[in-house]
């Protein structure tokens, strides 16, 4: 299990993505419109690098919804590699069964 504070400071992350995602699409837009002045595109760059650090998405990383392990994540499930096999073993996935041939 990951430490608790590792998987707080991924949560308030994702919610300062959620909370500038707005501001922050303006803002790129404004940077990357060919009918606007390098001025314009300056200040958007400015106003952007203002923006506080975790609310980029970059920063937010994929963790297991009941460990928080962050390596061998499957996005599909949201889950680790540990806790998808655990889960598929006890038929708590619909659709997922252990393979054999």
């Amino acid at each position: 299990m990951a430490r608790l504070a590792k998987i707080v400071t991924n949560n308030k992350r994702k919610k300062m993505v959620a909370k500038y995602a707005k501001v922050r699409a303006a803002l790129k837009a404004a940077a990357r419109d060919p009918r606007a002045t390098e001025a314009a595109k300056q200040e958007a760059r400015d106003r952007l690098d203002k923006l506080p650090r975790n609310s980029s998405p970059v920063r937010v990383r994929n963790r297991c919804e009941v460990t928080g392990r962050a390596r061998g994540f499957y996005r599909k499930f949201g889950l680790s590699r540990i806790a998808l096999r655990l889960y598929a073993l006890r038929g708590d996935i619909p659709g997922v069964t252990k393979s054999s041939w």
